[in-house]
């Protein structure tokens, strides 16, 4: 059993006063320590830890039904692929491997605001001025980012591409796992 003892000695000893002895007062502290762990115990419980933070990615169902019929052409102009490789390895094209865009041969890119995020700025500006050109524009047609892991990369690097995705606003972009054979020859320099 848990006591405070609030009790006094009585004085100095050897003092010729002589003082009437008083019974020490004890507390019972049981129920407050009882009480204490208690609300410990509740607080901890019903508060809630800090949550993971988490990507909203939206991906389509697979459903066979729901696939298309006919590709969906897309102008090369608005495309910008980036293809991942071990070691925090980047290249990037802008249009298609075979026939890039003027100034948009693949490229190695590192991450970062001097890099990667570099390169996607100056695309989503230049695919912008483009598409308002076009007499089918619409508010939110843009740059177009395709994302192809490879096997080697890691889960980090495609969070890291996500970021920029976010932070230079590109209105489409996507995670695809089919390497045409020309970008599996780009992975095998980068793994080199």
């Amino acid at each position: 059993m848990a006591e405070l003892n609030t009790g006094d000695d009585g004085g100095k000893k050897g003092s010729k006063k002589v003082r009437s002895k008083k019974s020490n007062a004890k507390v019972d502290l049981t129920a407050m320590v009882d009480l204490a762990f208690l609300l410990i115990t509740f607080f901890m419980l019903t508060t809630s830890l800090s949550k993971p933070q988490s990507m909203d990615l939206g991906l389509p169902d697979k459903n066979k039904e729901d696939e298309p019929k006919d590709n969906i052409k897309v102008d090369q102009k608005r495309t910008m692929t980036i293809i991942m490789g071990k070691d925090n390895q980047i290249k990037w094209f802008h249009g298609l491997l075979e026939t890039p865009e003027p100034g948009g041969a693949p490229t190695n890119a590192v991450y970062g605001k001097n890099g990667l995020r570099k390169e996607i700025l100056k695309r989503v500006v230049s695919v912008n001025e483009y598409c308002q050109t076009l007499p089918t524009y619409k508010k939110g047609d843009g740059l177009i980012v395709i994302i192809k892991p490879s096997k080697k990369s890691t889960y980090r690097n495609l969070v890291d591409i996500l970021d920029e995705m976010a932070i230079c606003k590109v209105p489409s972009y996507a995670i695809v796992n089919d390497i045409t054979p020309e970008e599996q020859k780009l992975v095998d320099e980068m793994n080199k």
